[in-house]
C-alpha cells in the first residue's frame, strides 16, 4: 500500500565513494570496471601542475584505458567549455569521463556528460529534473575540500552571455564513484583550503536548516559542522595530515547532506554574485552566510541554536536575539580567518547592480528550500547591508 501522506518522506542518494590516503590511485581500476576504453580527463591548468593528473593518467594507462585530456576549465566552468569538452569527447571516441580537480572541473565534467548523452546545448538543462538520460560513467577525484561536486546531484555552470550562474539539479548527474583522497590537499594553498572549507560549512548549515532536511541529512550536516568548527580555525601554511583528513571528511559529510536536503538563500545569492562578477563561489558564501543566517533565524531558531552549541557557544538562558547574535558572531569569526578576504565594495559591487543580483537569486532553485521565504526587496536589503 502506498502511504497516503508522503510530505515527510525523503529519498537519499549518493555515489559510491572511497575515502582515504591514496584513493586517487584507484581511478584506472574503476574506469576499467565501468567498461571504459577511452576517457576524457577533465581538469584545469593548476591541477595539472600539481602532478595529480599525471598520476591518474598512469593508473588509467596501466589498465589499458586511453586518455584524451581536456585541461582548460576555468574557475567558474563556462557554457563554452562544457560544449567544447563535449565535442572533444565525441571526436575522441570516448566512452567515459574522469574529473580531477575542484568543483569547477567536476561540474564541467557533469555538463559534458549531459551534452554527450542528449546532444543538446547545456543551457537547455537548467533547472530541476531536466536531465532525462544518464551520461557516460563519471569517475571523480576531488582536489579541494568544499565543493562536494563529486557527491552531489548539482552542477553549477557559468553563462558569460547572461553573466549568471545556473544550476542543473538531477539524480541522473550523481557521479558513479568519488575517490576522496586527503593527500590532494597537500599542494593546495592555505587560502584556498580556507575558502573551500567555508563553502563546506555553508553547505552543512544550509542543509541543516533547509525545509527539505531529514533525520539522515541532519546527521551528515551536524557531523560536518562539528569538524569544520574545530578545523577551519587551524588552517595555516603548515596544515597537518590530520587536519586535511578532517576537512576532506567534513566536505564529504556536507556534500551528502546538501545533495539531498538542498541549500538556501546564501547559495542562491552566491550564485548571483559569482555569476555577475565571475569570482570564486567559496568567497561569495563567506561574504554572505552570516547575513543570511541573521535573516533566517526567526524561522528555525532551534536549529540555529543547535549549530551554535556545536560551535561551542554558551547559549544557556539566552534570548533568541542573543543566540542569533552569538551564532552570527561565530560565523563571522570563521570567515575572518580567511586571508585577504574581500568585501562587496572591494569586488566592485555597486548599488545599481543589486536589483539584478536579487532578481537572479530569487530565481535560483536553492531559494526554494530556504527556511524563510524572502521577498526580492529583502534580498536586495541583504546585499545593500554588505556594501
Amino acid at each position: 500500500m502506498i502511504p497516503t501522506n508522503t510530505s515527510r518522506l525523503r529519498k537519499f542518494v549518493s555515489p559510491e565513494f572511497v575515502y582515504g590516503s591514496g584513493a586517487r590511485m584507484l581511478a584506472g581500476q574503476y574506469a576499467r570496471n565501468f567498461g571504459a576504453r577511452k576517457v576524457l580527463l577533465v581538469t584545469d591548468p593548476g591541477v595539472v601542475r600539481t602532478g595529480y593528473v599525471d598520476e591518474v593518467v598512469q593508473t588509467l594507462t596501466e589498465v589499458g584505458v586511453s586518455v584524451h585530456l581536456f585541461d582548460q576549465v576555468s574557475s567558474n566552468p563556462r557554457v563554452e567549455e562544457v560544449m567544447e569538452g563535449a565535442l572533444l569527447y565525441q571526436a575522441g571516441g570516448c566512452n567515459g569521463i574522469v574529473a580531477v580537480g575542484g568543483g569547477s572541473a567536476i561540474d564541467c565534467a557533469k555538463g559534458i556528460g549531459i551534452v554527450s548523452a542528449h546532444h543538446e546545448h547545456i543551457i537547455s538543462f537548467e533547472g530541476v529534473d531536466q536531465v532525462k538520460r544518464p551520461g557516460p560513467p563519471l569517475v571523480c577525484v576531488p582536489t579541494t575540500a568544499g565543493s562536494s561536486a563529486d557527491l552531489s546531484q548539482f552542477a553549477i555552470i557559468y553563462d558569460q552571455t547572461r553573466r549568471r550562474k545556473f544550476a542543473i539539479i538531477s539524480k541522473a548527474i550523481v557521479p558513479d564513484v568519488s575517490l576522496i583522497d586527503p593527500d590532494t590537499l597537500i599542494t593546495l594553498p592555505s587560502h584556498l583550503i580556507a575558502v573551500t572549507g567555508f563553502d563546506a560549512l555553508a553547505h552543512a548549515i544550509e542543509a541543516f536548516v533547509s525545509n527539505a532536511s531529514s533525520p539522515i541529512t541532519d546527521l551528515q550536516a551536524l557531523a560536518a559542522i562539528r569538524l569544520l568548527a574545530t578545523t577551519l580555525p587551524q588552517v595555516t601554511e603548515s596544515t597537518t595530515n590530520g587536519q586535511r583528513e578532517s576537512l576532506m571528511l567534513a566536505s564529504l559529510e556536507a556534500g551528502l547532506a546538501f545533495s539531498n536536503a538542498s541549500l538556501g538563500a546564501s547559495h542562491a545569492m552566491a550564485h548571483a554574485l559569482g555569476g555577475l562578477l565571475d569570482i570564486p563561489h567559496g568567497v561569495c558564501n563567506a561574504i554572505l552566510l552570516e547575513k543570511v543566517v541573521a535573516f533566517n533565524f526567526s524561522a528555525v531558531p532551534e536549529r540555529y541554536t543547535r549549530i551554535g552549541e556545536i560551535f561551542g557557544l554558551d547559549l544557556k538562558d539566552k534570548s533568541d536575539q542573543e543566540v542569533k547574535e552569538s551564532v552570527c558572531a561565530g560565523i563571522r569569526g570563521l570567515a575572518a580567518g580567511i586571508k585577504d578576504m574581500p568585501d562587496l565594495k572591494m569586488l566592485g559591487v555597486t548599488r545599481d547592480v543589486i536589483s539584478l543580483m536579487a532578481a537572479d537569486a530569487m530565481e535560483d532553485p536553492c531559494m526554494v528550500t530556504n527556511p524563510k521565504k524572502p521577498t526580492v526587496e529583502e534580498i536586495e536589503a541583504i546585499y545593500e547591508e554588505l556594501l
